[in-house]
């Protein structure tokens, strides 16, 4: 018997590979099937059951594709209604793959249908348990994500304790239990960094497992403190009950170079939104007017789907050469599948064609510490709120990139900002939604608190407040 996590960090997410006599099973797989075709393949094995926990809200799962390549068969829990062929499987019921077998486990309350899977080895044993978003490293999942759903997020916890007490932790301690997130993913508050642990160290040391926890503790414990989830969850979670175009399809339409006169041409004829993936430092030295910074290098699947607002938006990407079909997959993830190609050449084909370009100033933490104690210009500080809370420039004002779109009326536009984040990567994504805005007094710091906390030493108490309780 092989079990693997494959954990993918820019989506904090983990699907799973087991294994058993040539026989496999892939759980909560992301959209892109390749990668589990080309694992089953090395052990010369044939993927029997696609396995979803439940219909997952921050990403699009790879299971219609997938069953559709192997012939797998798509199994949910009990009350899962998909709009595609799948077994709908019932509570207890067990599926057999080689010498081992897997229990279904209904675990409701991060949604109705979610599901937990129980690993027994050949002797029946149990070994591992693949959770879902029922429960975390340190946490459990949050009870506000269900689609088209009459429960309240109440409800919905009190389904989620009665879950973790009367299925999850009546396992034995020394189960591994195996989540479908990590720390990162905003379908929980308090994961922690590991991406496995077991029943027994959950029962110790997870919040929401305390053994004197009453019910309506748990509820309002995992009711509290709950953001609003970005905007593209629900849109996920209808796409994964509903179906959507192959994968193979967005690729081939979005993985197709443009040159400078073709790009022009599908940008205007489209309505096309231009994203561009490249490093932040290289784009505040020279964009297209009008485009997007979200780079591929940080949480991108992520930030898209909080920024863009229609995943039917049609787009074009600017792109480091080589990285074109990484960002065409990595929006295909969350559903963002009306890619219709790249710039071929990128910014230099861009240049070279005498096309207008445009820039971001950026300065460095002095120099944000040096122009600020002018008192001309504003702190803008694009971190969430609860880092803003911890700790922030004296003054500042906190502007979350998270929620741009619904607070853009919060700025004057004849006020000149110094904008910053954590490292710089979310001043720029901020600074260039804002300039496509008309927004065009906007200073970018390179290197966000980071950098003015260590550039700034002596003066720190001036420029950092710092909670005194975190």
């Amino acid at each position: 018997m092989k079990v693997e996590q494959l954990y993918t960090g820019c989506l904090a997410e983990a699907a799973y590979y087991i294994e058993s006599e040539g026989e496999a099973v892939i759980i909560d797989p992301l959209r892109e099937t390749q990668p589990y075709l080309d694992r089953a393949a090395k052990d010369n094995a044939w993927i029997k059951y696609v396995l979803e926990t439940h219909f997952h809200a921050d990403f699009v799962s790879g299971h219609i594709d997938l069953a559709k390549k192997t012939g797998a068969t798509i199994i949910f829990g009990p009350t899962a209604q998909p709009n595609f062929q799948a077994h709908v499987a019932k509570d207890g019921e067990r599926i057999k793959v080689g010498k081992v077998s897997i229990e279904v486990l209904h675990t409701p309350g991060h949604t109705m249908e979610s599901s937990s899977f129980l690993l027994r080895d050949e002797h029946g044993k149990p070994t591992a348990v693949f959770t879902g978003d029922t429960l975390f490293i340190g946490d459990v999942g949050r009870p506000d994500l269900a689609v088209k759903t009459d429960l309240s997020r109440e409800d919905l916890a009190g389904y989620l304790f009665e879950s973790l007490r009367n299925k999850i932790m009546t396992l034995p301690d020394d189960v591994t239990v195996y989540p479908g997130h990590g720390a990162g993913s905003a379908c929980g508050k308090k994961m922690a960094k590991e991406t496995e642990s077991t029943i027994g160290l959950q029962k110790q040391f997870n919040y929401a497992l305390r053994a004197d926890m009453t019910k309506a503790e748990f509820v309002k414990e995992v009711t509290t403190g709950l953001v609003d989830p970005p905007q593209y969850f629900p849109k996920n979670a209808v796409m994964n009950k509903m179906g959507y175009e192959s994968i193979d399809t967005v690729l081939g339409r979005g993985v197709h170079p443009l040159n400078v006169r073709e790009f022009v041409t599908v940008a205007e004829a489209e309505n096309a939104l231009i994203l561009d993936t490249r490093n932040e430092k290289d784009f505040v030295k020279g964009f297209i007017p009008g485009a997007v910074s979200i780079g591929l290098d940080g949480q991108f699947a992520a930030w898209v789907g909080a920024l863009i607002t229609d995943l039917k938006q049609p787009m074009l990407l600017i792109c480091e050469a080589g990285r074109e079909e990484e960002a065409v997959t990595r929006l295909a993830r969350v559903g963002y599948d009306n890619t219709l190609g790249y710039l071929e050449g990128g910014m230099a084909a861009w240049e070279a064609a005498g096309k207008e370009t445009d820039t971001i100033e950026s300065i460095s933490a002095q120099a944000f510490a040096e122009r600020l104690k002018a008192g001309r210009e504003v702190a803008l500080d694009v971190r969430r709120h609860s880092e803003f809370d911890a700790e922030h420039v004296v003054g500042a004002q906190n502007f979350p990139l998270d929620f741009i779109n619904r607070n853009m009326a919060e700025l004057k536009r004849d006020t000149p900002y110094l904008t910053y984040c954590g490292s710089g990567y979310r001043s720029v994504t901020a600074i260039s939604i804002l300039k496509s805005r008309g927004f065009d007094q906007l200073v970018n710091v390179e290197g966000g608190i980071k950098e003015i906390k260590e550039t700034t030493k002596a003066p720190l108490t001036e420029f950092v407040e710092q909670a005194t309780e975190l």
